[in-house]
């Protein structure tokens, strides 16, 4: 057998079992590793990449290296699911950086961590002034956690008691100019009614590289001429518009009617109009 046919196979066949040993080891192994993890995989490459090239090699014993190394990070994670002192040890602690608004110097030396470097993460954290932090500590993946003074922190539906409509995924249901029927299913919509939104926005589907809907039922489109851009809807706008409106002819109407239970009908329908209003203010002015 020619040797390039031999390093083929081989390759195909180590480049299976890689594939393999790593689906094994889980997504972190591919989006977040530790130190022994990190020295594991250079290791199973370094293995695969050695079997397949050296013809005059064993595949076998190359093979089962590649198992003994594949399985570390897996026996590391069971450790350290099991043990907190391991997890400690092979994983490490968060760090605090910052406490109080103060910079621990101390901290920062023992991880080797130059102000700039702090200010650059704490920039990534949307903190550009040091005053602002009440607190962040440096986590073992290198990620740093940033928590923002009180006054500094932006102000939640749940601080103001504000009722809010819970979140759902928005929906892909155009994407490379086709329908896609599934999302489309998901949210309660149909090709026609698509069709229909796609219309009022004048463009056309084959025009459509993305379209999504989100939970509040809006349609965003992006087309493939960057040079175009979309009409945006006002119905939502419009709609407020009238129900404001209607609160105005209601309030008019109770002040200008001399009839006791007219007017007390008339407030009553204001109010509850101006509840419609203040409940949906938010979703038909975006």
């Amino acid at each position: 057998m020619p040797v390039w046919i031999m390093i083929a196979i081989r390759s195909l066949v180590a480049l299976v079992f890689l594939f393999v040993l790593t689906r094994l080891n889980g997504k972190r192994q591919i989006s977040q590793i530790n130190i022994f993890e990190y020295m594991a995989a250079v290791t199973v490459g370094d293995i695969a990449a050695m079997i397949s090239a050296d013809v005059n090699e064993e595949f076998i014993p190359g093979a089962v290296s590649m198992i003994i190394w594949a399985t570390i990070p897996i026996a590391l994670a069971w450790l350290s699911l099991k043990s907190k002192w391991f997890r400690d040890l092979s994983e490490g602690r968060a760090t605090i950086v910052v406490k109080n608004g103060k910079i621990m110097e101390d901290n920062l030396k023992k991880l080797r961590y130059s102000t700039d470097e702090l200010l650059e993460q704490l920039r990534v954290k949307n903190a550009f002034n040091l005053a602002d932090v009440e607190f962040a500590l440096l986590e073992p993946s290198g990620d740093m956690s940033v928590l923002l003074k009180s006054e500094n922190q932006p102000i939640t539906p749940k601080q103001i008691a504000w009722q809010v409509a819970p979140q759902t995924e928005s929906q892909t249901v155009i994407m490379d100019g086709n329908m896609m029927d599934e999302p489309l299913t998901t949210i309660g919509w149909n090709r026609e009614r698509l069709q229909l939104e796609l219309e009022k926005a004048g463009v056309t589907l084959n025009n459509v590289f993305l379209g999504q809907i989100s939970s509040s039922g809006q349609l965003y489109i992006d087309l493939y001429d960057d040079q175009l851009t979309p009409p945006i809807s006002k119905e939502g706008k419009l709609l407020f518009a009238l129900l404001k409106k209607c609160q105005a002819d209601l309030e008019t109407f109770g002040l200008s009617t001399e009839n006791p239970e007219g007017k007390r009908t008339y407030e009553k329908c204001a109010s509850d109009i101006d509840t419609v209003v203040q409940s949906t203010k938010a979703l038909l002015t975006r």
